[in-house]
């Protein structure tokens, strides 16, 4: 215990450790509290009878700033400054970043970049990219582990509970991921993005999306030139390992093919907090003018929906509608659509209405399909052959038997029982025939044995009647 105490002398687990360097790993940078709240939940429900929250949040984060403290005493971790809520930041190192890729599974050059200034003027923008994170994931109190807290901290953790699941999990999250629009992944060119946070969860219906925050501080038109950026890199194409050209970015992330002749861009999500001085709304307008030729659809009339072919969808949302509603809620507003009509996520970045149309036109070609089929299955059966006989309608075997060209079956007009009966009646006449012809025979060999005893004896007779 000694031993362990000195290696690690705030006593701190593997598991918390590992806790922190997960959470740094796809983070960059966060407090204790964000780090606490994104691993182990639980914990926010416990402590309830400290008197304030400033005590109850000291107790709650104690493990992890404990495992934190550990870490930096062995140079993965440093303290990168406070918040302006004056939290402590903690930030990797180099050795940090490449432990944190071991923990996540991740190669090295899928862990992004570290985000500039992170440790200086309070790290506002890596803050709400962190709240961001953790509103979309909503992370999910494990209730074996308040056994015996206070009734009203169990009903609040029931709450969380019950409320609509998030999307994906830390893994599905990665932040400060460079799209170069030349140079390579490791490597980016001058004049790449480089993309707040990008969230891929297919199993939740999210295989791709990117996601950009705000603090209301930046102008306008520097989020939306951002936007070139992302065009130039979505538009880029690189040979993938089967030696076909495809978009750079399909070389790197699973996604759904195009739809037709639809080539939509993957989704990008904003998010504004309400931290600097510009309004969040104006802010959204704003950008939603200055991107509008990256994101505008054409009407199809006749078809009833908006076609997105070479165009982003970006959806535009702030950090207090996504903490209210999560994903699944109606927090969400894409640009070009009702400003006033907010969606879950999984509408905002989809084509509902065309998805409608599509849905439709596949059933059409079903029905369509369907009424061949049915319309080739009775002209079918009206040249289907019936029996002379009995009148029955041939079988599928039976037709197919009389309808060979070498060595066609016999009575082809009959079914198989008429035909069975048939074959029957000739092989009886046919052996009723050979039995008659033998009797015959028969007969005519008696008959030639009777007239050629009779010569026989008429010959003696003469012979004797000579010799007296």
């Amino acid at each position: 215990m000694a031993g362990k105490r000195k290696t690690n002398e705030a006593g701190s687990t593997n598991d918390l450790r590992a806790d922190v360097l997960s959470v740094l790993g796809v983070l960059k940078v966060a407090t204790a509290d964000q780090i606490q709240r994104l691993a182990s939940p639980h914990l926010s429900y416990r402590h309830t009878l400290k008197k304030t929250p400033a005590t109850r949040k000291e107790a709650r984060t104690a493990s992890h700033r404990g495992a934190a403290n550990d870490l930096r005493r062995h140079g993965l971790l440093v303290d990168g400054g406070r918040t302006r809520g004056n939290e402590e930041v903690r930030i990797l190192t180099a050795a940090g970043l490449a432990a944190a890729a071991i923990d996540l599974d991740r190669e090295p050059e899928e862990m992004g970049g570290m985000p500039k200034s992170a440790g200086r003027s309070g790290a506002s923008h890596p803050m709400t990219v962190n709240e961001t994170v953790i509103a979309l994931i909503r992370p999910k109190p494990d209730l074996d582990l308040l056994v015996g807290q206070p009734a009203e901290a169990v009903a609040a953790a029931q709450a969380a509970v019950d409320a609509p699941d998030g999307i994906g999990t830390l893994t599905s999250y990665a932040t400060e991921v460079a799209l170069p629009v030349k140079g390579t992944w490791k490597n980016p060119a001058i004049g790449s993005a480089r993309a707040d946070v990008v969230l891929t969860a297919p199993e939740a219906g999210v295989p791709l999306l990117f996601i950009e925050a705000d603090n209301c501080t930046e102008e306008a038109v520097l989020i939306a030139r951002k936007f070139d950026k992302y065009m130039r890199f979505f538009r880029r194409q690189e040979k993938d390992t089967d030696g076909k050209e495809k978009p750079m970015w399909r070389t790197r992330w699973s996604a759904p093919p195009w739809e037709g002749y639809e080539r939509v861009h993957p989704p990008v999500l904003l998010v504004f907090h309400q931290g600097g001085k510009r309004s969040a709304k104006n802010q959204m307008e704003r950008v939603a003018d200055l991107t509008r030729p990256h994101w505008q659809g054409r009407w199809y009339k006749g078809q009833g929906y908006h076609s997105y072919d070479g165009r982003i969808p970006i959806v535009a949302t702030t950090l207090d509608l996504l903490r209210e509603h999560g994903p699944a809620g109606p927090a969400f507003w894409r640009y070009g659509r009702d400003r006033d009509r907010l969606e879950p996520l999984h509408d905002a970045i989809g084509n509902p209405r065309r998805d409608a149309y599509l849905a439709r036109r596949r059933q059409a070609a079903r029905e369509e399909e369907r009424r061949r089929e049915e319309e080739q299955a009775a002209a079918r059966e009206a040249r289907r052959p019936t029996c002379a006989d009995c009148g029955a309608k041939f079988t599928d075997e039976r037709w197919r038997a009389v309808g060979y060209t070498r060595n066609p079956e016999s009575h082809q007009h009959l079914c198989e029982d008429c035909q069975s009966r048939a074959v029957a009646a000739e092989q009886q006449a046919k052996a009723d025939e050979r039995e008659r012809q033998e009797q015959l025979r028969r007969q005519a060999e008696e008959s030639a044995a009777r007239e050629a005893a009779e010569a026989e004896a008429k010959k003696n007779r003469g012979l004797f009647g000579r010799r007296r």
